[in-house]
């Protein structure tokens, strides 16, 4: 016996097949459905990705810190995601630009919602242009803003920081308001929120591991000869080591 038409008869099965409505008829347009999946893409999978990375992976588990000092891959990982996820996202959006017409009360809001969140991501991309200079010890004159924490590197900081949260929490009630405007089967639904959660939960156990390191330090260390480590670290949950005996790059 086929597998399928065994599932196929078991209730909860096909409950889950039915859209969130509970009709059994339902139809969508073909450019509805492709904006939805490349939206859940772009928000559901690579934006989130490319935060983790950039949160818990300052430092690698392999790696000997404070010996070996800037590791970029969380760097390159962020990049890679959250440009990725950018480049679907606009996509998704010029899919469905212009497809307005006769729209409900809950289709507006959604198509605000997202046009909202695709200008906090136009934000974070161009923010990222404005965190000034690096400096430190890589660097022949020292001076940078990020070395020294600057005024300038300080309010990129606070921004971006602030509106990539803010962008995330707003990307996901978008997503599940999408979700309902366009009557989706109820299994999309339940894989997105395990999908959700089971990342929700991998960020918990690694800020309970204290991998949410500083940026700062993991860049340059913990010793109280960079000026950095006299300021107070930017953002929530962040862990900081305390100073060393010795210069790390001596």
């Amino acid at each position: 016996m086929n597998p399928l038409s065994i599932l196929e008869n078991l209730p909860w099965f096909a409950a889950i097949l039915l859209p969130l409505s509970g009709t059994a008829n339902h139809e969508i347009s073909v450019v509805a459905s492709w904006h939805g999946r490349l939206m859940v893409l772009a928000w559901g999978v690579f934006i989130p990705l490319g935060v983790l990375v950039a949160r818990y992976f300052k430092i690698t588990p392999q790696q000997k810190w404070p010996q070996e000092l800037d590791n970029k891959t969380w760097w390159r990982g962020h990049l890679f995601f959250q440009n990725s996820g950018f480049m679907v996202a606009l996509l998704g959006l010029y899919l469905i630009w212009g497809v307005g017409a006769g729209a409900t009360t809950s289709q507006l809001v959604h198509a605000y919602l997202g046009y909202a969140v695709s200008v906090l991501a136009a934000v974070q991309i161009l923010s990222g242009y404005a965190r000034g200079t690096k400096g430190g010890p890589t660097d022949v004159t020292m001076r940078g803003d990020h070395y020294d924490m600057s005024a300038k590197r300080k309010a990129f900081e606070h921004v971006h920081k602030s509106l990539g949260w803010l962008a995330v929490f707003l990307a996901i009630a978008t997503l599940l308001m999408g979700l309902v405007v366009a009557d989706a089967p109820r299994w999309m639904l339940l894989v997105l929120l395990l999908w959700w959660a089971a990342l929700a939960s991998i960020a918990y156990a690694w800020q309970k591991q204290n991998r949410c390191v500083d940026t700062y330090q993991a860049i340059w260390g913990a010793d109280m000869a960079h000026p950095g480590n006299h300021m107070p670290s930017i953002g929530w949950g962040i862990t900081r080591q305390s100073a060393q005996s010795s210069p790390p790059h001596q």
